[in-house]
């Protein structure tokens, strides 16, 4: 396989994995450009490009740069971070089957963020769910952790956190009037919808801070794929490298959940499809990272349009495609006996 070396450090970097992560935002930029063109009121892409240059009219320029832009920009944004943020569980725990979703990382931004809208107010969402995912994170790796981390005892563990977790937020619901209670249940959903700018800056400043750490970690998730001992004797610090690394993808799921209320499947799928692209770790993190946003923006274009007028939440879409995906996962696992 041809590479490329790439930096100070003289990082391998294969061709391929370049190649397939430029495809992938190619397709996603091609996507959201087409979800621009789409709606109530259906917009030529010349248009909307021209709308874009800033030479539009007072009423494409509200549709289409404060209404569609925000919603396209947003499921990238969050596509990314789940998809980044599954490629480093799964590799952290040595595990297809790890992702935020399955691991209460999700569920406990989730809960935190329906008793932020239910008791102080939407605006405490972003602080709760990070603050939820933090604490589910801890309560599930302190419980999984014996000598090390299995990845199968890791997905139990979390399984089970995760229903605790969920029965609560049912709870919380409960005790929620009607009008909160259907806003909260929304956005437990998954949805783009109604997403504006303030949640564009909110994952875009998400991943300008995690995703480079992100990549500099990368480096450190190849030792701890080799185990504990080995990465010992390599590179001494493992408990500190892997906390700082789960703290980086509990930060990017917490963040993207935050944004658009946890969308499924996505940290799951994208990071195992990248693996099968592209094998150099590095770019493995940026090619999860494409095709988490392509995955979300199809979804969120599908969801718009399968039933128009009525729009689906992006999350149904997502876990439609992602449910099949995660049975035939776990019927590999189970056909070649791993255990936790």
């Amino acid at each position: 396989m041809r590479t490329l070396r790439v930096g100070p450090f003289s990082t391998r970097v294969e061709v391929s994995s370049v190649v397939w992560s430029v495809v992938a935002w190619v397709l996603t930029l091609a996507v959201g450009a087409l979800s621009l063109t789409v709606g109530d009121y259906r917009i030529p892409l010349s248009l909307v490009l021209e709308t874009l240059s800033g030479h539009g009219t007072l009423i494409l320029n509200d549709i289409v740069v404060n209404g569609r832009l925000p919603r396209v920009l947003v499921g990238i944004g969050v596509g990314t971070a789940f998809a980044v943020s599954g490629a480093i569980f799964q590799r952290l725990a040595r595990n297809p089957l790890v992702s935020p979703d399955l691991i209460g990382v999700n569920a406990g931004a989730a809960l935190a963020a329906v008793l932020m809208i239910t008791v102080l107010g939407s605006g405490w969402i972003p602080a709760g769910a990070l603050l939820g995912s933090l604490l589910s994170a801890i309560v599930v790796y302190l419980l999984a952790y014996r000598d090390g981390i299995s990845g199968y005892r890791l997905v139990l563990v979390g399984i089970g956190v995760t229903a605790i977790i969920g029965s609560m937020t049912a709870y919380l619901l409960t005790l929620a009037d009607i009008y909160t209670a259907k806003s909260a249940s929304q956005w437990l959903a998954g949805s783009l919808a109604g997403r504006g700018w303030v949640h564009v800056v909110l994952i875009g400043a998400a991943l300008v801070v995690l995703l480079p750490a992100a990549l500099v970690g990368a480096r450190q998730l190849r030792l701890l794929e080799l185990g504990d001992d080995l990465a010992r004797t390599l590179a001494g610090r493992v408990e500190l490298s892997r906390g700082l690394l789960i703290f980086v993808g509990v930060a990017l799921a917490a963040l993207a959940t935050a944004a658009a209320g946890p969308i499924a499947f996505v940290a799951l799928v994208a990071p195992q499809l990248a693996r099968r692209l592209v094998a150099e770790r590095v770019a493995g993190l940026l090619a999860a990272g494409a095709l988490g946003a392509l995955l979300v923006v199809v979804s969120d274009l599908i969801a718009r349009e399968i039933f128009a007028p009525t729009q689906l939440p992006v999350g149904v879409v997502t876990a439609f495609l992602g449910a099949p995906y995660l049975l035939i996962l776990m019927a590999r696992a189970n056909r070649i006996g791993r255990g936790g």
